[in-house]
């Protein structure tokens, strides 16, 4: 019997305010992310995340919902100029709501997504040298370790390694021709 808990993936909107205030403002979040991430996490700061999202034609990040509830979210950053043909993927979850298999499914689903509606070849993800739990659902969605970049990261004051991990474009299956006799 699986722990999987049931959520669905849909776009940011008003209303999500206090439920993105709930499980972003956490330090252990915070802490695996990017700077550019708020913490702690205000009202203000939700009320322009969602106001960002949703001037976005094609959207790009989406908030994980479990029972009627944004919990977390995930997206992807398009590349420009010569980066054009990648994306970089990132994501975050409500602590309570870690280990149940939501984020692995989330980050499949996403890549797929991504894959589908835009010419990215790569998609990677760059990953804390001590956020293990990140890199198990980077391998279980089928990303490859790619490389580590020697302190890199800077985080609180302190140098980390950087874990990139890639998945590729699946190839199309080649149709075999069809014979005429």
């Amino acid at each position: 019997m699986s722990n999987l808990v049931v959520f669905n993936l849909r776009r940011w909107q008003p209303g999500d305010e206090a439920s993105l205030v709930k499980y972003a403002n956490n330090y252990d979040i915070w802490r695996n992310v990017r700077d550019v991430f708020p913490y702690p996490y205000t009202h203000a700061d939700a009320q322009d995340w969602i106001h960002f999202c949703e001037k976005e034609k094609q959207p790009t990040v989406f908030a994980i919902e479990v029972a009627g509830e944004a919990v977390g979210g995930i997206g992807i950053v398009l590349g420009k100029d010569i980066y054009r043909c990648n994306a970089e993927i990132g994501y975050w979850l409500g602590q309570p709501f870690w280990g149940k298999g939501i984020m692995t499914q989330a980050v499949i689903e996403v890549t797929a997504y991504a894959f589908r509606q835009f010419p990215v070849q790569r998609i990677f993800a760059g990953i804390f040298d001590y956020n293990l739990p990140s890199m198990k659902v980077l391998q279980k969605a089928g990303y490859e370790r790619e490389a580590i970049l020697k302190k890199s990261l800077c985080k609180e004051q302190n140098l980390y390694d950087e874990h990139i991990y890639t998945t590729f474009r699946p190839k199309k299956p080649k149709t075999e021709p069809t014979s005429t006799s």
